[in-house]
C-alpha cells in the first residue's frame, strides 16, 4: 500500500463520517492507497482542534485555504454547507488535488456546470457523495436489471421522506435558505437513485408545498415537501416523493420497480433486504420473496462472512472511500463523478421551476 494523505473539510455530522471512514477503508477492502488523516478543518479553530484530537488528525485550521494548500493533504473531502463547496473545489482542482464532494454540488447549476469544468480540466478524481445507492442491496438491484430479470421495466416509484421537520413548532436554520430546504437536502438522493435504476429524466411535472410557512414564529424561506411525475430517456413513466414532513418515516429512501416479468421493491429503513417477485412457475405460488443480503452481494463481505448480519450507514461511507480511493490509484472515472452531480441539480432547479410554472418542462432546458 501507498499513503495517501486526507483533508476534511468540516467536522460535524459528514466530517465525522467521513473521518471515520478513511481512517477504517485501508483495513476493510485493502486498498491500494491508505489514507492517513493529515488536516481537518472547521469554523473554528477551536472546534478543528476539537476535531483533530477526536478523530486523530494530524493538523487542524479553520481556515480551508491553508488545508488546500498543504503539501501533505494530497486528496480533499468537501463536507461542509453546500455554498462552500465552489470555491473550495476550484482551489483543489487548481492544486490537482482529487475531490470527493458532499451533495448537492454547488448552489446552482451554473455553479455545479463550473466544479465540472474545473473537475475534468484538472483531470483528476473527482466524486459526489451519493452514500444511499451504494447499498449492498441497491448495488444488487442494478445488478437485476442489468440481466433484465423482471423484463423490460413499465413504471418506477420513488421516495425520500423524513419527519425530522414534521412538529411545526420546531425552528432554526431548516427553515432558511433553499439548500437547506427539502429539494436542496432530501430530493438529490431519490433523483440520484432514480438517475441509477432507470437512466436520465427527460420531463418531469412538479408540484412543491411548503407545508408550514411559519416555524417557531418566523417565516419559512423553503419547501417541506415535493412531488414529481416524470418521464425516463427509456420511454418508463415515473414517480416520485419528497418530504421532511412525513410523520413516522425515519429514513424513508425506498423505490419500487414494475416489470413485464417482476418487481423489485426496497426501503432503506430495512437496508439489508430487498423483496422481488418473478413471473416464474405456477401461479399458485407466486409471491415476493424477501432476499437478505450476504456475501454474495456487492461490497458486503469485505464487513462480513455472515448473510442476513448486515450492514449499516457507516459502512455505506466506507464503501464511497473504498470507490473514491480506487479512482485515485486507477485513474479513471468512478461513478458518481461531479457531472453527476451537475445533472441532478439540473432536475432539482427544473422541478422548482415546473412548480412555479404549473407544466411539463425539459430538463435539458435548465
Amino acid at each position: 500500500m501507498a499513503d495517501i494523505g486526507i483533508g476534511v473539510v468540516g467536522g460535524g455530522y459528514m466530517g465525522k463520517a467521513h473521518s471515520v471512514a478513511f481512517a477504517a477503508v485501508a483495513s476493510v477492502f485493502d486498498t491500494a492507497l491508505r489514507p492517513k488523516l493529515v488536516h481537518i478543518c472547521a469554523s473554528s479553530d477551536e472546534s478543528a482542534e476539537r476535531y483533530r484530537q477526536t478523530y486523530g488528525f494530524e493538523k487542524a485550521t479553520s481556515d480551508w485555504r491553508v488545508m488546500v494548500a498543504d503539501a501533505q493533504v494530497e486528496a480533499i473531502v468537501i463536507a461542509s454547507p453546500q455554498a462552500t463547496h465552489h470555491d473550495i473545489a476550484l482551489a483543489a482542482f487548481a492544486a490537482g488535488k482529487p475531490v470527493l464532494c458532499e451533495k448537492p454540488l454547488g448552489v446552482s447549476v451554473a455553479e455545479s456546470q463550473s466544479m465540472v469544468d474545473a473537475a475534468e480540466a484538472a483531470g483528476v478524481a473527482n466524486m459526489v457523495g451519493f452514500n444511499y445507492v451504494r447499498t449492498p442491496a441497491t448495488q444488487y438491484v442494478r445488478k437485476l436489471l442489468d440481466e433484465g430479470r423482471i423484463g423490460k421495466v413499465t413504471w418506477f416509484r420513488g421516495e425520500m421522506t423524513e419527519d425530522f421537520f414534521a412538529d411545526p413548532e420546531i425552528g432554526g436554520w431548516r427553515g432558511q435558505g433553499a439548500a437547506n430546504g427539502c429539494m436542496g437536502d432530501l430530493a438529490p438522493h431519490m433523483i440520484n437513485c432514480a438517475r441509477a435504476l432507470m437512466g436520465p429524466i427527460t420531463t418531469l411535472n412538479a408540484m412543491v408545498q411548503t407545508v408550514h410557512p411559519t416555524r417557531a414564529g418566523e417565516p419559512v424561506t423553503n419547501d417541506d415537501q415535493a412531488q414529481m411525475m416524470c418521464t425516463f430517456e427509456s420511454g418508463v413513466q415515473g414517480h416520485m416523493f419528497f418530504s421532511r414532513v412525513a410523520t413516522g418515516r425515519k429514513m424513508g429512501y425506498a423505490y419500487e420497480i414494475h416489470g413485464t416479468h417482476g418487481h423489485i421493491r426496497f426501503d432503506q429503513e430495512d437496508q439489508n433486504a430487498l423483496w422481488l417477485y418473478t413471473t416464474e412457475g405456477p401461479e399458485a405460488e407466486r409471491g415476493f420473496r424477501k432476499i437478505l443480503t450476504g456475501p454474495e452481494h456487492p461490497d458486503y463481505l469485505p464487513f462480513c462472512q455472515g448473510p442476513g448480519h448486515g450492514t449499516g450507514y457507516q459502512d455505506q461511507i466506507i464503501i464511497e472511500a473504498k470507490d473514491f480511493l480506487t479512482a485515485i490509484a486507477e485513474k479513471r472515472a468512478v461513478w458518481p463523478t461531479f457531472r453527476e452531480g451537475l445533472e441532478v441539480n439540473r432536475i432539482v432547479a427544473a422541478t422548482l421551476a415546473s412548480s412555479a410554472a404549473g407544466t411539463w418542462v425539459n430538463v435539458a432546458d435548465y
